[in-house]
C-alpha cells in the first residue's frame, strides 16, 4: 500500500495488517539503544571528566568510555548494514525508510496535509499503514542521511587512533581532509549527535501522540509489528 491517504472507511482498515517485520523491529531497538550509548559516551569524550585522584595506573575511566563508544559504533554500523540488506528482501514497508517517492504528486499532497495537521491547521488525520509522508521524509533524513554521516565521520576519527594504513584509514581517511581537518570533523560529528537527540525526542513525542490523537497503534506496532486503528474496531 502506498503512503498516500486512504479513506477511513476502506475495508482494508477493518483488520490488523502486519507492517513491520521482526528484523525491522529488532533494528529499530538496537538502533535506539546504540544511539543512547553513543550519545552518553560521546558527550563525555567531548567533555572529559575531571582528573581522578591517586595513581594514574589505577584509573582507566575515559579509556573504558572510549571503548564502549567504539563498540556501540560497531553495533550501530553493522545493524544499519543489515537494515539496508533487509530493505531488499523484506516486505514493501521495509523499503519506506530508503525510498521516498518524491516523484509522486500524491506523496507531496500527503506531505502538505501532514504539515497542516501537525501545525494545527486541520483536524482531519489520514490513516496510513506504513509511515505517512512527513514521517517518511524525517526517517529518511535522520535515520539514513544523518546515520551515514555519523558513521563516516565516526570511523574517520577512529582511524586517527588506529593510525595511518589501518583499515579505517583506508576506508574513511578521506573524510577528514574533505571536512577541512580533524577539528571540524569532530565538531560536525558532535553537532550531528545533538541533532539526532532532538529528532529522538520529537520522534517519541509524535509516536505517543499518534496513539492518543490519531487512535492508531503506533507504539505497539513497532513492538509487535501489527498496525490497526482503534476507531475501526467494533
Amino acid at each position: 500500500m502506498s503512503t498516500t491517504a486512504a479513506s477511513v472507511h476502506d475495508p482494508k482498515y477493518q483488520k490488523a495488517i502486519y507492517v513491520f517485520e521482526a528484523p525491522v523491529r529488532l533494528w529499530h531497538w538496537i538502533h535506539a539503544l546504540s544511539i543512547g550509548v553513543l550519545c552518553v559516551t560521546g558527550y563525555f569524550i567531548a567533555n572529559p571528566l575531571p582528573s581522578l585522584g591517586g595513581e594514574a595506573s589505577s584509573h582507566f575511566l575515559m579509556g573504558y568510555l572510549r571503548m564502549i563508544h567504539f563498540i556501540a559504533g560497531y553495533v550501530f554500523t553493522i545493524a544499519f548494514a543489515v537494515r539496508i540488506y533487509w530493505a531488499f528482501v523484506g516486505n514493501k514497508y521495509s523499503r519506506e525508510l530508503f525510498v521516498v517517492p518524491i516523484w509522486k504528486g500524491a506523496w507531496w499532497k500527503g506531505l502538505l496535509h501532514e504539515i497542516k495537521y501537525y501545525t494545527f491547521l486541520t483536524r482531519k488525520s489520514h490513516k496510513v499503514m506504513g509511515h505517512n509522508p512527513l514521517a517518511q521524509m524525517a526517517m529518511w533524513f535522520f535515520n539514513v542521511l544523518l546515520t551515514l554521516f555519523l558513521i563516516f565521520t565516526g570511523f574517520a576519527l577512529y582511524a586517527e587512533g588506529l593510525g595511518e594504513g589501518s583499515w579505517a584509514d583506508a576506508w574513511f581517511g578521506w573524510v577528514i581532509p574533505a571536512l577541512d581537518g580533524s577539528q571540524n570533523t569532530k565538531m560536525l560529528h558532535l553537532l550531528s549527535m545533538w541533532v539526532m537527540l532532538v529528532f529522538v525526542v520529537i520522534h517519541i513525542y509524535m509516536a505517543i501522540r499518534a496513539d492518543i490523537m490519531d487512535r492508531e497503534s503506533s507504539v505497539s506496532t513497532i513492538m509487535g509489528g501489527w498496525r490497526m486503528f482503534k476507531d475501526d474496531q467494533p
